[in-house]
């Protein structure tokens, strides 16, 4: 029997065993070494050679990820570790730590119950782990630290005893700070800081396979100074032997980490806002394996073979071939034909997955990235809200027009394995526009399309994703009907950052109850009536109905809700989205005679009265930006801080870290493309940086008229704004 059958039959046999079961994934910056960490603990578990650990790079299991040398989409492998003389199952998730791929990162935490965050040494906490902790927390995930690249304080930069552990304490300083400043404010978290005597974090070098942890020094009776003379004198053959990198973090993740038991009756309902006192909730939060099934879709991936393959995280019953279960937000049921565990880019069928696993399974036809798959119609778990939403755009055409049917498919597809892709088809060009995170996720996506699809694809310069938002509350404004028989009396006004933030965050939605809805919003400081009038919520903007008992208006709301969100979609700068908006239904006055308002009648009269409204409150474009953090050395500072001011940008910081200066600045996206190839030419290719997105800031009044025309002519719209656009 091969190595790997029986790694599958051990893990088959765990699975039933919640209590010895450890769900986690490994987050960190971009180029901090999780894949090389990942590929470490596989060796430890025996399924790859130790020779290769580090280089294989196992978990990045597409060509193109092995060729950028980034991890793109997340994946997953089941393993065993025996710590305690207990032997655990430990399914692992490694995650993309490039910017354009944090939707994967945010999905891969709702199905995991500790996060493994790794930070380099060197860089320290960049933006991005902030990020990735944010993303975990904020779904009741556990973390713990292990800081990389330590043999390069060692041989590198040549640093004495004294100024590692300072180094190494201001790392572990910085991450509790992130920690402490996120989890203030959650009830149901306690202290979850990292601290080294009680083994929560880990130091190593994920290269040369060796770490270490305060419990695992005392158990091999090494410490730091031993371990610098070997990394010095190059014995680091004899480290990874007598300290092996993974059995310190697989011994710390066994630890440290709760199990489903622990995990599921608090996590349940922080992402479930169902019924708890229901028999439901009560099989969930006991990982109960013979309750009924519920399932949650983190990620769709497709198998040349099988087809479309769903992986998440099972929190009650038992996954098994054969079932027909429900999909949240489809009609009738899907039936599953295979379930089984990822063992890196192989999937392995296996008879059964329990609750408290992380499952592969086909035949959910009608899944996406963050459905509730179910045994009995249930409320579905919390949608997965994404921290930053798609601020670039690239149109997408067939060379041929045979390939069309082919490419629609494609992109349907696509939108299906990555929630944060936006497709939309411009009726009036045919054009198929993707938006995406950035320029690498869409260069990304186009040529999965061209080679994995065999698609030739013809692909647009890309377009920068603007949004429009009122600057000042407007006059009561009235709408009229063509037909003249209904009227509707609107105004606007901004609404506050905080009141934003909370729409943005899934704190405040139309699908949570009333009260919980109301609450949340009081709370960030919208009025008590206005709260309790809250007509509809779309985007992140709301409507707040202020009439008092007018006839017919019941029946004709859904109309006029269809005008506002049309109004909403296409703003009357530049038909971009508006955002950050409080509308009030004032008054309306309607025909008796239902003929008479009709969608022909009630959706224009409340478009061009939004629209007008929106002008009136001196609606602005505005833009999206990126934080921008460079690091280079001192001679290249003047390049590297021009490179950020050339592009409409301003520079906020300049530091020294060890022997390179930091640039931390903020620029426009629109601007910042190309940004990659110039910065490597300006500073001779000796610049390290990333971007990060950054929300969006109104445009500056002088640019404001010229990029409106600019985006009215790309559209084929009407050259002229209306004469009541006179501010711009």
């Amino acid at each position: 029997m091969g190595r790997r059958k029986k790694i599958v039959q051990e893990c088959e046999r765990l699975m039933d065993e919640p209590e010895n079961i450890r769900n986690i994934a490994i987050a960190a910056h971009v180029d901090h070494g999780k894949t090389t960490l990942s590929d470490n603990l596989l060796a430890g578990a025996g399924m790859i050679s130790d020779e290769t650990a580090g280089e294989q790079l196992a978990m990045d299991t597409e060509e193109d990820e092995q060729e950028r040398g980034i991890t793109i989409d997340a994946a997953n492998v089941s393993m065993t570790h025996e710590y305690e003389d207990t032997n655990h199952l430990i399914n692992l998730i490694d995650t993309p730590g490039h910017v354009d791929f944090g939707g994967d990162v945010t999905r891969a935490m709702r199905a995991v119950d500790g996060a493994l965050v790794v930070v380099d040494a060197v860089e320290g906490a960049m933006p991005q782990t902030e990020t990735v902790l944010r993303q975990a927390l904020r779904e009741g995930v556990k973390p713990t630290l292990f800081i990389n690249k330590v043999d390069r304080l060692i041989s590198e930069l040549q640093e004495g005893p004294e100024e590692m552990q300072q180094r190494l304490v201001s790392v572990i300083h910085d991450v509790n700070e992130l920690i402490r400043g996120m989890t203030q404010d959650m009830d149901d978290i306690e202290d979850w800081t990292v601290s080294v005597e009680e083994g929560t974090v880990g130091f190593g070098s994920a290269l040369y396979k060796w770490g270490v942890s305060m419990p695992s020094m005392q158990r091999t009776g090494m410490d730091f100074g031993e371990i610098m003379e070997l990394e010095r004198n190059d014995n680091r053959q004899e480290l990874h032997e007598r300290t092996p990198l993974s059995d310190v973090v697989l011994d710390m993740v066994c630890e440290h980490f709760p199990n489903p038991v622990d995990a599921q009756p608090m996590r349940i309902p922080r992402i479930w806002r169902g019924d708890d006192e229901s028999d439901l909730a009560d099989t969930m939060r006991l990982v109960d394996e013979d309750g009924e099934v519920v399932f949650m879709v983190t990620d769709i991936a497709m198998d040349p073979h099988a087809g479309e393959v769903a992986s998440g995280r099972v929190f009650s019953g038992s996954l098994e071939k054969g079932q027909e279960l429900y999909v949240s937000g489809t009609a009738g049921k899907n039936r599953v034909q295979s379930v089984g565990i990822y063992m890196g880019g192989e999937r392995e069928e296996v008879d059964h997955v329990p609750a408290g696993n992380i499952a592969a399974v086909t035949g959910l036809r009608d899944a996406i990235a963050g459905s509730t798959v179910s045994s009995i119609e249930m409320t579905p778990f919390e949608s997965i809200e994404h921290i930053s939403e798609p601020v670039i755009t690239k149109s997408v055409e067939a060379q041929t027009m045979d390939d069309l049917p082919k490419l629609i498919e494609t992109l349907r597809q696509v939108s299906k394995e990555d929630p944060t892709i936006q497709i939309t088809i411009n009726e009036d060009t045919g054009e198929h526009l993707i938006s995406g995170q950035g320029e690498l996720h869409l260069e990304v996506i186009t040529q999965r399309i061209e080679k994995n699809q065999g698609i030739p694809v013809n692909t647009g310069e890309p377009i920068v994703v603007y949004r429009e938002q009122p600057q000042q509350p407007s006059d009561e404004i009235e709408g009229i009907s063509p037909n003249r028989h209904n009227r509707f009396y609107v105004s606007i006004e901004p609404m506050p950052d905080e009141l934003v933030d909370v729409i943005k965050m899934g704190e405040a939605s139309m699908d949570m109850p009333e009260q919980e809805r109301r609450e949340a919003l009081q709370e960030a400081g919208m009025d008590k009536d206005d709260s309790q009038e809250v007509e509809h919520i779309h985007g992140t903007n709301i409507l707040v109905d202020d009439t008092k008992g007018i006839q017919h208006l019941n029946e004709t709301m859904e109309l006029v809700i269809e005008g506002f969100e049309d109004a909403l979609d296409n703003g009357p700068l530049a038909n971009e989205p508006v955002q950050g908006t409080l509308i009030r239904l004032h008054d309306a006055r309607l025909h008796e005679d239902t003929i008479h308002r009709g969608p022909a009648q009630v959706i224009p009269a409340t478009r061009n009265a939004l629209h007008k409204a929106l002008i009136d409150g001196k609606i602005k474009l505005l833009e999206p930006m990126q934080d921008a953090r460079i690091d280079v050395p001192n001679d290249h500072m003047g390049a590297a801080s021009g490179e950020i001011q050339g592009r409409r940008g301003r520079v906020d910081d300049m530091y020294q870290e060890g022997d390179l200066m930091v640039v931390e600045g903020i620029a426009p996206v629109d601007e910042m493309i190309g940004f990659a190839s110039d910065i490597r030419s300006a500073t001779e290719g000796r610049a390290a940086w990333n971007t990060e997105n950054a929300g969006f800031e109104v445009m500056s009044d002088s640019l404001q008229r010229e990029k409106i025309m600019e985006i009215r002519e790309r559209k084929g719209m009407k050259l002229e704004l209306p004469p009541s656009i006179d501010y711009i």
